[in-house]
């Protein structure tokens, strides 16, 4: 949101004052100036603190950009205590199955020697406004994520990883590339979005929707740990090649035996890539 000097308004009062009312973002401040001086001086001087103001509060976040130099990860898992997320017959909770893939992809980072920082490690409830803190508190990091998704429409299914900042793209498409790599693979492309965790973050961060609850087949898979250890395997890969590289990452025999070229229902073409 942007303020101008649009956003203020005189109020007439008894002398030897004017009042002039502004609102930032809903809360009403009242500067007051005597009668005395020049009205045309009163009203530059209000107009000029007012646009001051304004900037200060819509400056731009600064984002660093460690997409390449990250020395830790911070790993999210969604929803978590009286927070469900998604809840399907076939999958189950979503924060249960956030948290398994969370906890598998932390230990697989901590064997690839890149730092770890969970928001949570346990089902308890952690807010928006908590994670956002965690995740900007870290050093020379990047922020994940993880999420399943959730339809009406039953058929609908695929991996969609989000992201906000330019920083994050690349961070964002390398996960979903891995993630396609999955037999039977849905590619539903790499998004913008304005999730909180994502807008107010200072260091590159994504957010990973791996599959969704309210399909038979995924949500079924989602209740598999030889699934979500190929999902926590594939998110990993992405992750420490983008930081070192290809070729560096060894993930668990039990994940590869499961890799093989997938069948997608799209490429990761410019078009499919922005929301």
């Amino acid at each position: 949101m942007r303020l101008s000097h649009t956003d203020c308004w005189w109020t007439e009062s008894k002398p030897p004052y004017h009042l002039l009312t502004k609102n930032f973002f809903g809360a009403e401040v009242t500067f007051r100036y005597l009668v005395g001086m020049p009205r045309l001086i009163s009203r530059s001087l209000a107009v000029g603190l007012c646009a001051f103001l304004g900037a200060c509060a819509t400056a731009p976040k600064v984002t660093k950009n460690t997409s390449k130099t990250f020395s830790t990860v911070v790993v999210d898992a969604g929803h978590g205590g009286k927070d469900n997320g998604a809840y399907r017959r076939y999958g189950g909770a979503e924060k249960l199955a956030t948290l398994d893939v969370a906890k598998r992809l932390d230990r697989k980072l901590r064997e690839s020697e890149l730092n770890t920082v969970m928001t949570r490690s346990s089902d308890v409830f952690i807010s928006l406004d908590e994670r956002v803190a965690i995740e900007n508190s870290q050093k020379n990091a990047i922020f994940v994520s993880i999420h399943f998704n959730d339809s009406r429409r039953r058929a609908i299914h695929g991996f969609e990883t989000y992201y906000h900042s330019g920083d994050s793209f690349d961070l964002a498409n390398r996960i979903q590339s891995k993630l396609v790599t999955i037999p039977h693979s849905a590619n539903r492309g790499v998004h913008t979005a304005n999730f909180r965790v994502l807008r107010l973050a200072t260091y590159p961060a994504v957010l990973v929707e791996c599959g969704f609850l309210s399909n038979r087949s995924e949500g079924s898979e989602a209740r598999s740990i030889e699934y979500r250890e190929l999902l926590a395997d594939r998110i990993a890969e992405a992750i420490v090649e983008q930081r070192y590289g290809p070729g560096v990452y060894h993930g668990s025999a039990q994940a590869a035996a499961q890799s093989q070229p997938a069948s997608t229902d799209s490429d990761l073409t410019p078009a499919a890539l922005h929301h």
